[in-house]
Order: structure tokens, then sequence, then C-alpha cells
């Protein structure tokens, strides 16, 4: 297991970028007429009432999240109850438009004050990640803890940026899984939104596969954070109500921890799934993605499923066992785009040739590479009906690493 990396989450070049960053890919606007399972901006007249709604799930176990509207009344919020019986105060910051400052509230466990000062004034020593919706801080609180504060950028004027960052807070505020990001609160100061969130301290994973620390991932760390990465979508897809579409799954957006755990953040283009009772199949919404893993059949008909994190996290699984990114635009032309390069070399059957150099060829590491390849290519299907589920994706997963530990073990 390589040892402790250095705690950078700057990225690399186009088109994996910073993490904690939401720098990807956004098409103009040529989705169909809005219905009933669109919508991309909520009112400006119900903002207030939207955002004090996101704390009740903020503060609710998964299973039990409400599929109706966010819009609760503010009194369901301040007198909500937990199950000892006393009154939880749901804020961390502004939700309730009191004249741009940050709201009193007993339980408060940061301020903008407390951020302000914690990094002199936003100084750029403090920078850890860029993108996109803005800069990422890493702040250490007064109590001791360590948090990652995202600062969104002053554009008074765009109103995408602004959706993006409430999108963040109402679809961080549903969630929680060992392999996502927690979110702990947001602050709004006068013209400053600031979303709160843990702090991962091993940088992100195409850091990792570029060895910018000189230290390579072996392919047992490689599968134990691709397992980590399925389980995580798998319970957005299946075990939050309504479901939840990430949109942005790259190499970029997975953290790492100490011991090389994996952790999806970045949630700024995050849609909620279809409504499956009302016979829904899709959220026709317009295009966002990182180029390079979007679905091709999302990007042609703007019609957005689960199956189109799918197609991302095929391309993620190709990623981890070549190292390459999804686009290299210093390579031949028959290599640039990294999946078609690899299921042309699978199936002339020089599979082998696709493995990251770095990686020994062994026993073990040749049976990893053509399992995850297989699934990884039926992740990549044109159609998203022929591609499998994540569900199914974190089950082939979980037996190609006992395979590999067993065959590992028995030629040690």
């Amino acid at each position: 297991m390589p040892s402790r990396r250095r705690h950078s989450y700057t990225g690399g070049s186009s088109p994996a970028t910073s993490s904690y960053s939401t720098t990807s890919t956004t098409l103009p606007d040529r989705s169909p007429a809005p219905s009933s399972t669109t919508t991309d901006r909520q009112a400006p007249n119900s903002l207030a009432r939207w955002i004090s709604g996101i704390f009740i799930n903020c503060f609710t176990p998964p299973g039990s999240v409400s599929s109706k509207s966010f819009n609760d009344s503010e009194h369901d919020i301040r007198s909500r109850r937990s199950s000892t019986g006393s009154v939880q105060k749901h804020y961390y910051g502004n939700g309730n438009g009191n004249n741009g400052n940050e709201t009193e509230n007993q339980n408060q466990r940061f301020s903008f004050d407390e951020i302000y000062a914690a990094t002199k004034n936003f100084s750029p020593s403090f920078r850890i990640g860029q993108g996109g919706f803005g800069t990422v801080y890493k702040v250490k609180l007064r109590d001791g803890s360590t948090v990652a504060v995202k600062r969104a950028k002053k554009s008074l004027h765009d109103d995408r940026q602004g959706a993006e960052f409430m999108s963040e807070i109402k679809t961080l505020a549903q969630v929680t899984h060992l392999s996502l990001v927690k979110y702990y609160g947001y602050l709004v100061h006068n013209d400053e939104k600031l979303l709160v969130v843990e702090y991962v301290p091993n940088g992100n994973l195409r850091d990792h596969l570029d060895c910018k620390d000189g230290k390579t991932l072996d392919m047992a760390t490689r599968l134990d954070i691709a397992t980590d990465v399925a389980h995580a979508i798998t319970y957005l897809h299946m075990y939050t109500q309504p479901p939840i579409i990430h949109r942005d799954i790259k190499s970029s957006n997975i953290l790492l921890t100490d011991n090389f755990r994996a952790k999806v953040a970045d949630f700024g283009f995050a849609r909620l799934a279809p409504d499956s009772e009302s016979g829904a199949t899709h959220v026709s919404t317009q295009v966002k993605g990182t180029a390079g893993y979007l679905d091709p059949e999302y990007l042609t008909t703007y019609q957005l499923t689960e199956k189109s994190d799918v197609y991302s996290f095929g391309v993620l699984l190709v990623e981890l066992l070549t190292g390459r990114r999804p686009i290299e635009l210093h390579r031949e032309q028959k290599e640039r785009i990294t999946i078609r390069w690899a299921i042309k070399k699978f199936t002339s059957g020089d599979t082998i040739s696709v493995l990251d150099p770095k990686l020994e060829r062994n026993p073990s590491n040749n049976l990893a590479l053509e399992k995850v390849l297989e699934m990884a290519f039926q992740c990549l299907a044109p159609h998203r009906g022929s591609r499998p589920s994540m569900k199914k994706c974190s089950e082939i997963l979980w037996g190609i690493r006992k395979d590999y530990r067993e065959l590992l073990n028995t030629s040690l």
C-alpha cells in the first residue's frame, strides 16, 4: 500500500480539473419545453422557503427523507423534534433572507467571521482547489476540526452559478454515506456564498494516477477505490428519495482519505431522478458534465437517467486501469480517446497492452484487468438500456476484488 500522499486538491489540465470543483462542460440549452419532470431553477420568490426546507432533510436519515417538495414551512423547521424530544435548530447560516447577514443560532457551529479570520481574508495560502464554481479553502475551526469551504464566485449577474450553488446544497442535505463527502452547512453573508463540507486530506484520484508525489496506486487500491465509488453512486440511485443523478462522475471529483478510501465530491450538477410512479423515464434538461465522461445518448437527446452516471463510471474504470485521461490530446489520433483505444485493444485480444505501465504484469493484475474492462465496456454501451445498473456494477466489482485477493495470496 502506498504511503500517505500530499494534501493537494488541485487537479491537472483539462478534462480532469480540481477537486471540489465544477469546472465542466455546459452545452447551450436545446432541451425540450419544460415538463413536470424538468426544473433547473427555483422561482426567486420561493427561494427563502425552499432553502429552509432543505434543512429538514439535512438532519433526517436518508431512509426517512420525504419525496415531497422542499417548500416546508419555517414553523416545521424550527419545531422539528429530535429523538430525545428536544427542539433542534436547523440553521448553520443564513437561510431566511435576513438582510443578507448570518442567522443567529445558539447551535451554529461556524460563522462567516470565523471562516474569514481562519483564512486570513481568504488568503491564497489556504487555497486547496479552484474550479468553475469558485475557490476551495482549507479551514481550521475554533473547535480544532478542519473543513473545506467552497467560496462561490461573486457573479452577481450569473443566475447559472447561483442555481448550481443551491443545487449542491439541496443534494448534499439529503445524503449520508461513507463514500460521499459530508455536508456541514452553508453561509450567505452579503454577496458571499460559502458551502462547508468535509475536508478529505489525501488529494484527488487524478493526481494519484498522475503520480504527482512519485508513488503509484497498486491494483488492490484501485479496486478498492472503484468499489467505493460504485457503492456511493448506487446509494444515490437507489437509497435516496427521490433518487439523485450525480452528472459529473470523474477522477478529479473522487477524493481519497489517508487510507486511500474514496469519497465522491462535487454535487453542483446533480439532479433528482424522474419519478417512476408517474411513469416518467427520464429528466429533460440542459446537458452538463465533463468532456470525455459524457454519456453520448444524453448528449444527443438531452434525456438524463441514472444510466448517464453508469456511462461516466465506465470511463472512470478505464481511467483507473490505464492511468490515462479520457482524452489524451498529446497522443496520436488513434489513441486520443482512451475508451476507443482500449476497446479496440480488448477486442483484438491485446488487452494487456492497455494496463497502466506503472503496474506490474502478473496473474492477479491481469485477471483484474480483464474482468474490470469487460464490465467497463458494458457500462459504455451506446444505448442506456444495454448498460448495467450501478447496483449490478457494485456486485460484480465485489466479486472481482475477492477473486483478485485470493489469487494474489496464492501467488505469494
